[in-house]
This record gives C-alpha cells, sequence and structure tokens, in this order.
C-alpha cells in the first residue's frame, strides 16, 4: 500500500491521504472546491466542480492516472437541482471515457460546499514491470 501525497490538490483538513494505491489501483478521498491556498473557491456550482476536477487531476498525475484510468466516481451533491449542470461539466473532463458513477443528494458537506467527488482509478502497469 502506498500513500499519495501531491502539491497539485490542497492538502487534506484531516487524518488521511489524499490518495491511497493498493495494486494498480488508486482511491482519492473526496475532493472538496478547495484552491492551493486551502479556501473554498467562489461562485457556485460550475466555479466548485471545475476546481474539485483540477484536484482530482493533480492526486490523479500524482499517481500516474489520467481521466481515462478512472473505473468509479462517485459525486455528492449538496443540491440534486445543480445535477444537470454538474453532468455537463463532468462530461466534459471524462468525454467518451463513460466511469462507472454513483451520484447521491447529502445534508452537508464539508466547509459547506456544494459538491465533493472521490474516484476509483486502475493505474496503467507499465510494460516490463
Amino acid at each position: 500500500m502506498e500513500f499519495i501525497s501531491t502539491n497539485a490538490a490542497p492538502a487534506a483538513i484531516g487524518p488521511y491521504s489524499q490518495a491511497v494505491k493498493l495494486g494498480n489501483l488508486l482511491f482519492t478521498s473526496g475532493q472538496i472546491p478547495l484552491g492551493l491556498d486551502g479556501q473554498v473557491v467562489e461562485g457556485g456550482i460550475k466555479e466548485q466542480a471545475h476546481q474539485v476536477f483540477a484536484n482530482l487531476h493533480g492526486v490523479l498525475a500524482a499517481a500516474g492516472a489520467g481521466w481515462s484510468d478512472v473505473v468509479k466516481a462517485t459525486v455528492f451533491l449538496q443540491d440534486m437541482a445543480q445535477f444537470a449542470e454538474l453532468n455537463e461539466i463532468y462530461g466534459s473532463y471524462f468525454g467518451d471515457h463513460k466511469p462507472a458513477r454513483s451520484t447521491v443528494e447529502v445534508a452537508r458537506l464539508p466547509r459547506n460546499v456544494l459538491v465533493e467527488i472521490e474516484l476509483i482509478a486502475a493505474i496503467p502497469v507499465e510494460s516490463g514491470q
């Protein structure tokens, strides 16, 4: 087991890792819309979702993975009425790659943000290993 940590995403705000690699699987912690300065980005679901994806990209890259390696996403929304807008943004990152996904509405998220997303990815095994 390997704990993944990167400066390309905000530091964990609790006693957990940004991600854990086990074999060729990567499990990210939920990412919320924090900038690298640890502050919640201003704006609505659009701005917050793009920040979440920027943070996830940093964590994936630190482990040698990318969007096409994601096999499962779990999306937590503060308001399911924002599902269509989030879905459009989500699709812009994954394109034709369509990992499994769950989306749930929750009563409250850390720092009262609008969205949190966690991923599971299968890290490509380099040839010769």
